[in-house]
C-alpha cells in the first residue's frame, strides 16, 4: 500500500506537469476525456490463469509478429521461470513485449503461471500524463504509441499502474518507449485476434467484445464454485482495462496489485486541474522545443552538403 501512497504522491508532484499541461492545452475536450469510460464496442481479452501451463507460446507468436529482437534465452528455455532481478520477476522490454512468469503458490498443486503484458486501460494513465498526445485509445480498445512525437520525457512509465511502458536505452539516437500494441496495426483493426491468443495451445485466453468476455468470465465463475477466486481482475479496476483475469488463487499470490482501486489513475490528480503554477505550462513548451531541436540537429547531420546547396 505504501508504494502505492508514494506513486499517487509524485504523480501529484513533478510529473503531474504533463497531465496539467494537456489540461491546459485541450480545454473542455480534456475535461471530457477524464470522464471516459471506454468505447462500447471495444475488444478485450479474458486470460484464465488456471488454464496456463508456461509454455511460453505466446512469447514467441508475440516476438514473430512484432519483428522483436531475438530473446537472450530461446522459448523453449524455461529458466527463465528462475529468473529475479530487483528483486522482481521478468517485466517487459524492449526485446519482449509479453512475458510469462510462474508463481509457487502454498497450497496450491503446481505451479501457476501468468501472462504479463499492457491491459489497455480504459482510461489510460499513460495518454492522460502525455502531454505531447503520443498515446491513443482506439475504438477497438488498444493503447498505441505514435514514437514520432513522442519526446522521450518518460511520464508514462510512472503514470502507468502496471509499470509496463518499457524504455529503449539501447538506442541513443532515438530512444522510444515500447509495450504491446495489441496487434492494433496487423491484427485488431482488421478484427483478429493478437498474435498471442491466437497461438496459444490451451486457449487460455479467449478474445472477443469486452463486455460479452465480463459475462462469459462471470458466467465461469458461477458455473465452477471453489474454481476461481469471484473477481474479474480488470473488470472495474482503474476504470477498466481491455485485458482482464480469471484466476484459481489469489491474485496478489500471482503479481497483481489488488489495491489500486477502481477509479482511473487521472482521478488522483484532479485537485491539480484548476490550480496551476505558470512553470508548468512552460515545461512543456521547453521540452517540446529542446526535442524538435535535436531532431533538426540529427536531420542536418544526415543530409550531404549537395542538399543543402540544392
Amino acid at each position: 500500500m505504501k508504494n502505492l501512497l508514494d506513486r499517487r504522491k509524485f504523480l501529484k508532484g513533478g510529473l503531474a506537469s504533463g497531465v496539467l499541461a494537456s489540461v491546459l492545452g485541450t480545454g473542455k475536450k480534456a475535461s471530457a476525456e477524464h470522464s471516459f469510460e471506454g468505447y462500447p464496442d471495444s475488444m478485450g481479452v479474458l486470460v484464465d490463469l488456471s488454464k496456463c501451463i508456461g509454455c511460453r507460446t505466446c512469447e514467441a507468436a508475440c516476438n514473430k509478429e512484432q519483428e522483436l529482437p531475438a530473446p537472450d534465452k530461446p522459448f523453449d528455455d524455461m529458466s527463465v521461470f528462475d529468473e529475479i532481478r530487483h528483486g522482481q520477476k521478468r517485466r517487459t522490454s524492449e526485446k519482449a513485449y509479453t512475458v510469462v512468469n510462474r508463481y509457487d503458490v502454498p497450497g496450491h498443486d503446481g505451479p501457476v503461471f501468468r501472462k504479463f503484458q499492457c491491459n489497455h486501460c480504459n482510461e489510460p494513465g499513460c495518454l492522460s500524463s502525455c502531454f505531447v498526445n503520443a498515446y491513443t485509445k482506439t475504438p477497438e480498445g488498444a493503447v498505441i504509441y505514435n514514437e514520432k512525437v513522442c519526446v522521450g520525457c518518460r511520464t508514462c512509465m510512472i503514470a502507468c499502474p502496471f509499470y509496463v511502458p518499457a524504455y529503449q536505452y539501447s538506442s541513443p539516437i532515438n530512444p522510444v518507449i515500447k509495450k504491446c500494441k495489441m496487434c492494433y496495426d496487423t491484427r485488431l483493426k482488421f478484427g483478429r485476434p493478437p498474435a498471442c491468443v491466437e497461438a496459444c495451445p490451451q486457449e487460455v485466453m479467449t478474445f472477443g467484445k469486452r463486455r460479452d468476455l465480463i459475462k462469459l468470465g462471470h458466467e465461469r465463475i458461477q458455473g465452477n464454485p471453489g474454481k476461481y477466486i469471484d473477481h474479474i481482475y480488470g473488470e472495474k479496476e482503474v476504470g477498466g482495462t481491455a485485458w482482464m483475469y480469471l484466476s484459481s488463487v489469489p491474485f496478489s499470490e500471482v503479481g497483481f496489485n489488488t489495491e489500486l482501486g477502481d477509479q482511473p489513475i487521472i482521478n488522483y490528480v484532479k485537485e491539480f486541474l484548476t490550480v496551476v503554477p505558470m512553470v508548468l505550462t512552460i515545461w512543456p513548451a521547453l521540452f517540446t522545443g529542446f526535442h524538435l531541436l535535436a531532431r533538426r540537429k540529427e536531420n542536418q547531420k544526415t543530409t550531404t552538403p549537395s542538399d543543402r546547396n540544392a
